[in-house]
Formats: C-alpha cells, sequence, structure tokens
C-alpha cells in the first residue's frame, strides 16, 4: 500500500509541477520577450523548466540535512541533466519528423557547440572540484559560472522585434476568446488565466503569475521529495538512486513539454538550447545555490565515503554521455531517427547501470571500478 501511495503522490505532484511551469514560462516568455529565439531557449526558458530541480534540491539539503540531503540533490540535477541530454532531443526529434514528414532535422552547429561545450565543461569542473567536503564556495564558485554563460548570452544576443510583436499579438488574441471564471481556473491550475485572465499582459501582472507558479512549484517539490523517500523505503533502497531516475524525471517534465512545443513549432534550435541550458542551469544554479546557502548556515557538508563513490560514478557517466551525445548531435547531416534512437539507447543503459548499483547486481561492478579509476586519475 505505502508504494502504491508513493506513486499517486509521485504523478499528482509531478502534474501539478507541469502546471505551475507553464504559468512561470508564460510570464518568464513575456519578460524575455526581447530575447531571440536560441538565447532565450537556452537561457529564460531554461531557467523556467529548471525551477523543479532547484526546488528538489533546496527540499532535500534543508529537509533531510548533510549526507542524504546532498546525495538527493545531486542525484536529481545529475539525473535529470543526463534526461534532458537523451530523452528529450530524441522525442523532439522524433515528434518533428512524424508531423512535418522529415527524413532528418536540422539544428544549428552554433547552437550545439555552444552550448554542449559549455555543459561538457561545467560538468568536468564539477568532478574535479567537488569531493568528500562541500563548502560555500563551492555553490558560489557553480553560480558564477552560470552567470558568465547567461550574461555572455545576452551580449551576444541580437533583437527580433518583427517576430516578438507577432507572438505577442497572438497571445492576446488566445486571452480575449479565454473567457472562463477564475475560480475554475485555479481549480484546473491554469495560473494564466487565473491570475491575467482577459487582461493585457504587462510587466506588474506577469510579475504576480511568475512569483505564483514559484511558491505551487516550490510546494510540489516538497511533496514529490517526500513522495520518493517513501519509495525508497518501501522498495528497501537509498533515497538517492529513487533520485537519481524517478524524481530526476519527474522535475524534468516541464523541459520536455515545452522542448516538444518547440519541436511542434518548427523551432529546433530552442528545442535543443532548452535541453542544453536547463543541464547547465541545473548543475550550476539548482545545485549551486543551495549548497552555497546551506554552508553559509550550517557550515561545511561532511559526505562518507560510501555516499561519495555513488556520486563519483553518477558524475563521471554524466559526462561521458553528454560527450557522446554531443558527438552524436555535432557530426553527420541532421539528426534523424536513427540518432534518436541512439540517446534513447543510451538513456536506458543509463536507467539500468543505476538500477544495478542500487540492488549491487555483480555485472555493474566492473564498470563502477573502471570509473574510480578515472575519477582517481582526474583529482
Amino acid at each position: 500500500m505505502g508504494i502504491l501511495w508513493a506513486l499517486i503522490l509521485a504523478v499528482f505532484t509531478t502534474w501539478i509541477i507541469a502546471k505551475a511551469c507553464d504559468g512561470f514560462e508564460v510570464a518568464a516568455d513575456y519578460l524575455g520577450r526581447n530575447m531571440t529565439d536560441g538565447v532565450k531557449g537556452a537561457t529564460i526558458n531554461a531557467i523556467g523548466s529548471s525551477m523543479p530541480e532547484l526546488f528538489v534540491t533546496f527540499t532535500f539539503l534543508f529537509i533531510y540535512a548533510d549526507t542524504t540531503g546532498f546525495a538527493g540533490g545531486i542525484g536529481t540535477t545529475a539525473g535529470s541533466a543526463v534526461f534532458n541530454t537523451m530523452v528529450i532531443p530524441a522525442v523532439s526529434i522524433i515528434i518533428a519528423i512524424k508531423m512535418f514528414r522529415l527524413s532528418s532535422i536540422d539544428v544549428s552547429k552554433k547552437v550545439i557547440l555552444r552550448d554542449g561545450l559549455m555543459l561538457i565543461a561545467t560538468e568536468f569542473i564539477l568532478i574535479v572540484t567537488i569531493g568528500e567536503k562541500l563548502e560555500w564556495w563551492h555553490g558560489m564558485m557553480l553560480m558564477l559560472i552560470y552567470i558568465g554563460y547567461s550574461g555572455y548570452m545576452l551580449l551576444s544576443m541580437k533583437k527580433n522585434d518583427e517576430v516578438i510583436e507577432e507572438k505577442h499579438n497572438e497571445n492576446e488574441e488566445v486571452k480575449e476568446i479565454n473567457k472562463d471564471n477564475r475560480l475554475i481556473s485555479f481549480i484546473k491550475l491554469d495560473l494564466e488565466h487565473a491570475i491575467i485572465g482577459s487582461a493585457k499582459m504587462v510587466t506588474s501582472n506577469s510579475w504576480q503569475l511568475l512569483i505564483a507558479s514559484t511558491v505551487l512549484i516550490a510546494v510540489a517539490c516538497y511533496f514529490l521529495v517526500e513522495a520518493a523517500e517513501l519509495f525508497a523505503h518501501e522498495i528497501g533502497i537509498a533515497g538517492y538512486f529513487v533520485a537519481v531516475i524517478i524524481v530526476a524525471a519527474a522535475s524534468s517534465i516541464p523541459d520536455t513539454i515545452l522542448s516538444m512545443k518547440d519541436a511542434k513549432k518548427g523551432n529546433y534550435d530552442d528545442a535543443v538550447s532548452n535541453a542544453l541550458g536547463s543541464n547547465i542551469f541545473d548543475i550550476c544554479f539548482a545545485l549551486g545555490l543551495p549548497l552555497f546557502l546551506y554552508a553559509i548556515i550550517y557550515g561545511p557538508i561532511i559526505i562518507p565515503e560510501a555516499v561519495v563513490l555513488n556520486i563519483v560514478e553518477l558524475r563521471l557517466l554524466l559526462l561521458f554521455l553528454t560527450i557522446g551525445a554531443f558527438l552524436i548531435f555535432f557530426f553527420g547531416n541532421g539528426m534523424g531517427k536513427k540518432k534518436a534512437y541512439g540517446l534513447l539507447v543510451m538513456y536506458s543503459f543509463f536507467t539500468l547501470f543505476i538500477i544495478a548499483r542500487a540492488y549491487e547486481m555483480p555485472w555493474a561492478e566492473p564498470i563502477a571500478n573502471s570509473l574510480h579509476t578515472i575519477q582517481s586519475f582526474l583529482q
């Protein structure tokens, strides 16, 4: 009965997170309306769809504290990064190919180089700098990396006012058509209509929508973590392993929905840059900010050796899988079904390995030992 209740709670909170992220993304989209598509996908869209990872990490770290909290937090952010890199682009490719009857889709090499190389560099820094003792400056370092990345994106951005105005007008037309009762909208968690209604979207009500969505995401993430801990307890494994697979996938639902929408519109650059940009935000800010605040308030976090070993495996797998995905994205003419299925196979291997390590299956031991050898060389 406990397992069933945990799964129901996880599904319900995931639905709430997805609905709340819709409101967050609408507000963020308006506030970032002067950004070009490629930059918006990697910054505004990525941040909006990564709010769940940020609040899940906060919940893990501050509610469960120290070892369990950090392990759950890094498990969620790293697991989500693998999901974003493998599953989201694969699903986006398959949807676009079926909708538009294409043999493959083209994604800007510039976007892949920019976001892919930045993501690989961020993951490498995470591997060589974070060990058994975590201090406030580790979190500060990660946040500064993201600030530098987003600053570069904004400085290199070129405006496209005509497209922006056209999209804005389309949104206004939708609002005039939809005039349902606001209470019903709240019950449905249609936050955009509940808060904005038929009014014109301006900066003030955009911020109201953004704040309301953020609060709802935070509350839902708390219960998602509770569901994960209950599920882990019922099946007899550490909560870390559940965080890497179930919580990570659940918190990536908004990223998946957003990239699917972009793919359906033919915005392939945004579909990919959202996934990669979300990973950079997850690692640098969704992990860095909670770590920074926790260490400032409570002091350094000391991670036991057994937990460190699991984290080492996860970080290195994340790096190698990201490099593999980057090579798939960059080389060849376009991205077709074979590449999409290849990404899904890579994610399936990752999931099986994590499950195998949770239950100490013998076949995963040589792989784990190889990863630890590589980690020793890097540090």
